[in-house]
């Protein structure tokens, strides 16, 4: 029985020392989040053995998602990492993946996570302290359902696919989500924070004849956002557009193209496509804000 409690009393030891050797820790960049919205997430190793650690091809972390209700959230899968390499010592290795597509985390709540990493030099298991995070319900503003067709003629009918326009509360900010979904919304294929809004805007969207939204909406004092997002919820122009003698507006000319017409365009840096530094423009300058 004594020797029974000395050599637990040794494990103990050993692992305080192995914890204060090597830390893990998980790092989130936000921590308020839309239901299915990408939860991009970060796990660090610091290395403060003296000794270097191997990492091969087995699955040395994991993850652990609880609601601060209580309950253990599913997992569907497991977040990929990667393999065959070494953490030499007073080295840090950071390891970055997305918690969404591998927990049903769609109850809007309180969640901590958690980060396992498996030392296999040692044997030995090191857990990070609990990160929480926030799921948050959004208020639906628009959707519309328009239909995909298939990559290849004959393959049957279109598969109908859905935009909604979802508006939440964030750090006191009010934010413009796009959710692209089946026609049900039992199927969530990307949730996408679009950018800032103002409480009084009234989003315009129009389909062009590719199935793209085109979205303009305010986004500041005299300010819009003119967006336009792709079937596949791929941004593929963002531009910023300012009041002048009128407010910008989309309209739909004769070939079916969508354009805006009113206020003007302002240049920023957050631009997509992005613009040349030799272009040549005549819109407005960027904002000194």
């Amino acid at each position: 029985m004594k020797n029974t409690v000395l050599l637990v009393a040794a494990l103990l030891a050993f692992a305080g020392r192995l914890a204060a050797q090597v830390t893990v820790e998980v790092l989130l960049d936000e921590h308020q989040f839309l239901a299915s919205e990408s939860i991009p997430i970060a796990v660090r190793v610091n290395n403060h053995s003296g000794q270097t650690l191997h990492f091969g091809e087995e699955n040395w972390v994991s993850y652990a998602v609880e609601s601060r209700e209580g309950y253990i959230v599913a997992k569907t899968g497991e977040v990929p990492m990667a393999h065959n390499f070494k953490v030499e010592s007073a080295k840090v290795a950071t390891q970055k993946g997305d918690l969404a597509p591998c927990f049903t985390i769609m109850r809007p709540g309180g969640y901590t996570v958690t980060a396992t990493v498996h030392i296999k030099d040692w044997d030995k298991e090191l857990t990070s302290a609990p990160v929480k995070f926030d799921i948050i319900a959004g208020i639906k503003l628009w959707e519309q359902q328009f239909g995909v067709p298939p990559k290849a003629p004959g393959q049957g009918e279109p598969e109908v696919r859905k935009y909604a326009l979802l508006r939440a509360t964030y750090l006191k900010h009010m934010v413009l989500y796009l959710r692209l979904s089946d026609a049900t919304d039992s199927k969530v294929y990307k949730v996408l924070p679009v950018g800032g809004v103002v409480s009084f805007s009234r989003p315009q969207t129009q389909l062009d004849k590719r199935n793209n939204l085109h979205l303009l909406y305010e986004d500041g004092a005299r300010s819009f956002n003119y967006s336009v997002i792709s079937p596949e919820g791929e941004v593929l122009i963002r531009q910023t557009h300012r009041y002048t003698e009128n407010a910008p507006r989309l309209i739909v000319d004769a070939t079916g193209e969508i354009n805006i017409v009113g206020g003007a365009r302002q240049m920023a840096a957050t631009d997509l496509p992005r613009l040349k530094p030799d272009a040549k423009t005549n819109d407005l300058p960027p904002s000194n804000k």
